[in-house]
């Protein structure tokens, strides 16, 4: 199979917000990425964060088997240390093989749900 996607990828929207409604895990306000890889590599992926006052993070490091997806939420990121909640945010997403990101984003900090989605933006390659 043909491997999809690119090396670079970022966004720049991130905001985990604090205040949630309803039942964990799976009510609870969070952040995050669907990676899949198509190639007949591993993937060995590193993503970096920036906050608007501080220098970007250590990487947090994360393996993707060939032709499968996995899903990340960023609130479940604890090492090198977790993502500060209310916070803006931005990722850099590094892949040593080509893979396809999504981003999407729930946030249950009101009475009714709202759910957001975006495609990350494919840099360079």
């Amino acid at each position: 199979m043909k491997a999809y996607g690119k090396l670079d990828w970022a966004f720049s929207a991130g905001r985990i917000p604090f205040q949630s409604n309803g039942k964990e895990p799976d009510f609870i306000s969070h952040e995050k990425i669907a990676i899949l890889n198509t190639s007949e590599e591993e993937a060995k992926i590193e993503l970096f964060i920036f906050y608007e006052d501080e220098e970007p993070s250590e990487k947090y490091e994360i393996e993707l088997q060939p032709k499968r997806l996995r899903k990340v939420r960023f609130n479940d990121l604890i090492d090198p240390y977790p993502i500060r909640l209310e916070r803006n945010y931005s990722c850099y997403i590094k892949s040593n093989v080509p893979v396809v990101v999504q981003f999407s984003r729930m946030d249950t900090g009101a009475a009714a749900n709202a759910n957001m989605g975006t495609m990350a933006f494919p840099a360079g390659n």
